[in-house]
């Protein structure tokens, strides 16, 4: 399993160290109104530790890059943990190369930390791999990494050249949401590949309101003096080998996030807030949104 730096960084497989807690920045970008709000949160988020940002070229067709572009403009490049994806259309050698220089150019760097392929679909794995492996080369990327493959994914990304050089798969991961658990989280245990989490507090607005609303979790939270929403995430964060990137745009929300790595549940905290969210007993198909 991953080392851990005081709870807050894990060791990516290439030896670099990555913050287990982060910001996301989906649906960030899409309005002009929101703009000047959505780059303090990220910036005050950065002032708090949280020191990564994730995004995609599909965000807001780039502009969400563009407002973490803004947001990272305050700090030194070397004290912010950049990453971003890529449309699997995009991930060969005809296109991977432009799709990654502009999403440098949004972000106003020269290199991003991790580079992930969105989703599968119908990539040709060994042309990711080796596309990849091309821009680490080229300096344009520290390393490399998947988004949404599911353990049958994983094995055969082991089976081209330099597959195995992937360095973290970023899935759905939350307590309403815990299929990874039963195949997928041991596989990438045993070949030391750690996970982001997206959408760890839930996504869906019927989800995320049972979760926030169960009373084991309320209970939970009330033990603590915390919210559900931060028992919600220090429950993906018990995990050492298991990052984060909640999004916020209040500043409270930014400020609970940032906080909630410092809550340490115990063995009876998660058997209770399991107790209508129970882990999988039985291999589930991948969630994905």
């Amino acid at each position: 399993m991953p080392l851990q730096n005081e709870n807050r960084t894990l060791l990516l497989p290439d030896g670099r160290g990555m913050p287990r807690l982060g910001q996301g920045t989906w649906r960030m970008g899409e309005d002009a109104l929101t703009r000047a709000q959505e780059v303090a949160a990220l910036r005050y988020g950065l002032s708090l530790g949280m020191n990564m940002i994730d995004s995609a070229e599909m965000y807001a067709d780039g502009q969400a890059e563009d407002v973490a572009g803004e947001a990272i403009g305050v700090v030194k490049r070397e004290e912010v943990f950049l990453v971003s994806k890529v449309y699997p259309e995009n991930a060969n050698r005809q296109s991977i190369f432009r799709s990654c220089d502009n999403s440098l150019q949004r972000f106003g760097v020269d290199y991003l930390d991790l580079y992930l392929l969105h989703w599968r679909e119908d990539a040709d794995l060994a042309e990711v791999a080796y596309c990849m492996e091309t821009l680490v080369d080229q300096k344009k990327i520290r390393g490399w990494g998947v988004s949404n493959f599911d353990t049958s994914d994983m094995e055969d990304l082991w089976k081209v050249p330099d597959g195995n050089k992937c360095a973290i798969n970023q899935v759905l991961y939350n307590l309403g949401s815990r299929g990874i658990e039963f195949d997928l989280m041991p596989w990438q245990r045993e070949r030391n590949v750690p996970f982001m989490a997206y959408c760890p507090v839930a996504q869906g607005a019927s989800l995320r309101e049972e979760l926030l609303e169960d009373k084991h979790v309320r209970e939970v939270a009330s033990k603590y003096q915390v919210t559900p929403m931060q028992i919600l995430l220090s429950f993906v964060l018990r995990h050492d080998d298991v990052a984060a990137i909640p999004k916020a745009v209040e500043r409270a929300h930014v400020r609970q996030n940032a906080a909630s790595i410092n809550i340490k549940l115990s063995e009876d905290d998660l058997a209770w807030i399991s107790k209508e969210f129970p882990g999988p007993a039985f291999k589930m198909e991948m969630e994905k949104i």
